[in-house]
Protein backbone atom coordinates (compact mmCIF):
# COMPACT_ATOMS: atom_id res chain seq x y z
CA UNK A 1 0.00 0.00 0.00
CA UNK A 2 1.73 3.16 -1.19
CA UNK A 3 0.92 6.79 -1.43
CA UNK A 4 -0.72 8.05 -4.60
CA UNK A 5 1.54 9.83 -7.04
CA UNK A 6 0.51 13.41 -7.82
CA UNK A 7 1.10 14.30 -11.43
CA UNK A 8 -0.52 17.74 -11.44
CA UNK A 9 1.62 20.81 -11.97
CA UNK A 10 1.00 23.91 -9.87
CA UNK A 11 -1.29 26.51 -11.42
CA UNK A 12 0.48 29.44 -12.98
CA UNK A 13 -1.07 32.80 -12.21
CA UNK A 14 -3.14 34.07 -15.07
CA UNK A 15 -4.35 37.55 -15.97
CA UNK A 16 -7.45 37.30 -13.75
CA UNK A 17 -5.39 36.30 -10.71
CA UNK A 18 -3.13 39.31 -11.18
CA UNK A 19 -6.15 41.63 -11.50
CA UNK A 20 -7.65 40.21 -8.31
CA UNK A 21 -4.33 40.68 -6.49
CA UNK A 22 -4.05 44.26 -7.77
CA UNK A 23 -7.60 45.04 -6.64
CA UNK A 24 -6.91 43.52 -3.21
CA UNK A 25 -3.73 45.58 -2.82
CA UNK A 26 -5.57 48.77 -3.81
CA UNK A 27 -8.32 48.02 -1.26
CA UNK A 28 -5.71 47.32 1.40
CA UNK A 29 -3.95 50.59 0.56
CA UNK A 30 -7.17 52.56 0.99
CA UNK A 31 -7.85 50.84 4.34
CA UNK A 32 -4.36 51.71 5.57
CA UNK A 33 -4.90 55.36 4.56
CA UNK A 34 -8.20 55.40 6.45
CA UNK A 35 -6.51 53.82 9.46
CA UNK A 36 -3.66 56.37 9.41
CA UNK A 37 -6.17 59.24 9.41
CA UNK A 38 -7.81 57.94 12.58
CA UNK A 39 -7.55 60.20 15.67
CA UNK A 40 -5.96 57.48 17.80
CA UNK A 41 -3.13 56.98 15.31
CA UNK A 42 -2.54 60.74 15.05
CA UNK A 43 -2.11 60.93 18.82
CA UNK A 44 0.22 57.92 18.86
CA UNK A 45 2.39 59.38 16.09
CA UNK A 46 3.31 62.45 18.17
CA UNK A 47 5.74 61.78 21.01
CA UNK A 48 4.73 64.89 22.96
CA UNK A 49 1.02 64.07 22.71
CA UNK A 50 1.71 60.48 23.66
CA UNK A 51 3.64 61.55 26.77
CA UNK A 52 0.90 64.01 27.73
CA UNK A 53 -1.85 61.41 27.30
CA UNK A 54 0.07 58.81 29.31
CA UNK A 55 0.71 61.38 32.07
CA UNK A 56 -3.00 62.26 32.21
CA UNK A 57 -3.86 58.56 32.23
CA UNK A 58 -1.49 57.99 35.16
CA UNK A 59 -2.95 60.90 37.10
CA UNK A 60 -6.49 59.65 36.56
CA UNK A 61 -5.53 56.12 37.58
CA UNK A 62 -3.76 57.35 40.72
CA UNK A 63 -6.60 59.62 41.75
CA UNK A 64 -9.19 56.93 41.12
CA UNK A 65 -7.18 54.39 43.10
CA UNK A 66 -6.80 56.71 46.09
CA UNK A 67 -10.44 57.77 46.11
CA UNK A 68 -11.67 54.21 45.66
CA UNK A 69 -9.44 52.85 48.41
CA UNK A 70 -10.45 55.68 50.76
CA UNK A 71 -14.12 55.04 50.14
CA UNK A 72 -13.70 51.30 50.58
CA UNK A 73 -11.75 51.64 53.84
CA UNK A 74 -14.19 54.18 55.28
CA UNK A 75 -17.19 51.99 54.47
CA UNK A 76 -15.43 48.92 55.88
CA UNK A 77 -14.49 50.81 59.06
CA UNK A 78 -18.03 52.07 59.53
CA UNK A 79 -19.41 48.59 58.95
CA UNK A 80 -17.00 47.04 61.46
CA UNK A 81 -17.80 49.73 64.01
CA UNK A 82 -21.39 48.50 64.06
CA UNK A 83 -20.24 45.19 65.58
CA UNK A 84 -19.57 46.24 69.15
CA UNK A 85 -20.74 42.90 70.48
CA UNK A 86 -17.66 41.17 69.07
CA UNK A 87 -15.02 41.37 71.83
CA UNK A 88 -11.90 41.73 69.67
CA UNK A 89 -13.31 44.13 67.11
CA UNK A 90 -15.25 46.12 69.72
CA UNK A 91 -12.15 46.62 71.93
CA UNK A 92 -10.00 47.49 68.93
CA UNK A 93 -12.60 49.97 67.66
CA UNK A 94 -12.85 51.55 71.11
CA UNK A 95 -9.07 52.08 71.24
CA UNK A 96 -9.13 53.39 67.67
CA UNK A 97 -12.00 55.76 68.46
CA UNK A 98 -10.20 57.19 71.50
CA UNK A 99 -7.05 57.71 69.43
CA UNK A 100 -9.07 59.52 66.76
CA UNK A 101 -10.76 61.71 69.36
CA UNK A 102 -7.45 62.53 71.01
CA UNK A 103 -5.84 63.33 67.65
CA UNK A 104 -8.67 65.53 66.40
CA UNK A 105 -9.72 67.00 69.73
CA UNK A 106 -6.37 68.34 70.81
CA UNK A 107 -3.71 68.48 68.08
CA UNK A 108 -0.81 69.21 70.45
CA UNK A 109 -1.26 65.90 72.34
CA UNK A 110 -1.10 63.63 69.30
CA UNK A 111 2.21 61.95 70.17
CA UNK A 112 1.73 61.78 73.93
Amino acid sequence: MGYPVVTQTPDTPGQSDQQEATAAIQQLTSEVKTFNNHRFIKIQNSVSRLILMQFARGLAFGLGSVLGASLLVSILTWWLSQFEFLPIIGDWMAVLATEFERATGNGSNVNQ
